[in-house]
């Protein structure tokens, strides 16, 4: 058998975070069984389903890399294909028209409730005979079985038994003749030759009434394997208030693609206590029958440990466009001058969690910042520090080779002459040319920044302490 998976998502909102956990496990558990990977989108709810929202789901699915063999396929663009499927089913005694009025429906609702009963249709149409009502469109309901169970051997939670007798004589149309998703779900994943369906646990009440419709075909089920939701750390339904849950809002926060797919593999999957995955390792070890059968919770902290544990151990010319893309978002273009983004990625790599937060550490190498921060200004540019600034400014501008060796050298050397600890010099420089107080070494960052800018940055902090020295004696 070869094995063909599926993710369906619904085209009503960004690609969300549970959503691209279950579309990384269809995709493993195809590429571990040399499979085919399907991407469906299930836009039949044309009033919620938008173009925006497809390109967000096909954008989050190529940022993950989570390619698919087949599709995207358009339930939207599948309509001939479920009447013919539904008139099938009515000319074989498998569905039936059914004419009650919502009124009827909703008193017979009340009647079950008030008996404690499980609300279901009660199979009025199911046997009706006689001329249709006039001017009545009817919805068309499934045969389902009235005996017998549904059993379902999920690869996550094992046997689940569903009695036909609870199972409700499912709508597959409406009454404008617009077929509904369990029907719509059915017929796809029987044309499209599903053998093995991983989805959320949201819907394994719908997988006994999607069985019986597909052996109604004459089609054996696919292999099911309900995945559990993801909570929020306070045990609740991960939602917005927990922080992003769309995937490219991970992406905009500086996140790497292969940081978050390890996180979400681990998102109730485990091979031993190994932390870190390849893709290759993902797809040789995962296996839905290891996934765990309860809810799980998104912990920010690892996600951030593990997003720094790749920034750290990826290549510099790897991370170096992700890293450009963030500087974009704060105005900066790195092919307009400035240091080699590999090189700013080399030294920043041990500093920052994520590319967003490496992007505001080193806007500096590229333009001029707007101030200081306060508490370095306050503590580093102090009066004492105006002539150690302008003494370092008339070395460095003589330097033949700005490189690191030359620089760091005339750094030590300048704090000899003057008699002075390395810091007195080193922290002041620093905040001069980068506004902050803390940065690489500063051979590094006086080197990352160049020359000219070194020299005019240091200009400006001595002007900037005189002129502190001036507003503090006119205060006096």
């Amino acid at each position: 058998m070869t094995v063909r998976t599926r993710f369906a998502p619904s085209p009503t909102g960004y690609l969300h975070i549970g959503g691209a956990r279950t579309a990384l496990f269809s995709w493993l558990y195809a590429r571990r069984h040399g499979g085919t990977f399907i991407l469906r989108i299930e836009d039949t709810d044309l009033e919620r389903s938008t173009a925006e929202s497809v390109n967000a789901i096909l954008e989050g699915m190529a940022w993950l890399g989570l390619a698919y063999d087949e599709g995207p396929f358009a339930q939207s663009e599948r309509m001939d294909r479920y009447k013919e499927v539904i008139g099938q089913l009515l000319a074989a005694g498998k569905a039936y028209h059914c004419y009650c009025s919502k009124e009827r429906l909703e008193a017979l609702r009340e009647e079950q409730m008030a008996r404690k009963d499980k609300p279901r249709y009660d199979g009025l149409c199911r046997h009706r005979k006689g001329p249709p009502p006039e001017g009545v469109s009817p919805v068309v309901r499934f045969c389902n079985p009235l005996e017998g169970a549904v059993v379902v051997e999920d690869m996550i939670r094992g046997r689940v038994v569903f009695a036909n007798s609870e199972l409700d004589e499912l709508i597959i149309a409406r009454s404008d003749g617009s077929p509904t998703y369990n029907f719509t779900v059915v017929v796809d994943d029987y044309d499209m030759k599903i053998t093995h369906v991983i989805r959320g646990d949201d819907h394994l009440n719908n997988t006994p009434r999607q069985m019986n419709i597909l052996r109604a075909l004459g089609a054996e089920p696919p292999i099911y394997a309900h995945v559990p939701m993801i909570l929020g750390e306070d045990g609740k339904r991960l939602s917005k208030r927990h922080g992003a849950v769309s995937v490219m809002a991970y992406h905009e926060e500086g996140f790497l693609p292969e940081a978050l797919l390890n996180y979400l593999v681990r998102l109730g999957w485990s091979h031993g206590d190994q932390e870190i995955f390849t893709l290759d390792e993902m797809i040789r070890l995962f296996d839905a029958r290891d996934v765990n059968n309860s809810a799980t919770a998104f912990n920010m902290s690892k996600l951030l440990w593990l997003n720094q544990h790749y920034i750290k151990e990826s290549r510099a010319e790897h991370i170096a466009p992700q890293l450009a893309w963030q500087l974009g978002r704060l105005g900066i273009d790195p092919a307009q001058g400035g240091p080699e983004l590999s090189e700013v990625v080399t030294v920043q790599r041990e500093r920052a969690k994520t590319l967003k937060e490496m992007a505001e550490i080193s806007a500096y190498f590229y333009q001029d910042f707007a101030g200081y921060e306060s508490d370095a200004a306050k503590k580093h540019l102090t009066a004492a520090a105006r002539a150690p600034l302008a003494r370092v400014r008339a070395v460095l501008a003589t330097l033949p080779s700005w490189t690191s060796e030359p620089l760091h050298q005339a750094v030590i050397t300048t704090a000899e002459e003057l008699d002075i600890k390395l810091g007195k010099l080193a922290q002041p420089l620093r905040v001069a040319v980068s506004g902050r107080g803390a940065t690489p070494g500063i051979d590094q960052t006086l080197y990352l920044i160049g020359r000219e800018a070194t020299l005019r940055r240091i200009d400006r902090a001595v002007a900037w302490i005189e002129q502190q020295d001036t507003s503090a004696e006119g205060v006096a």
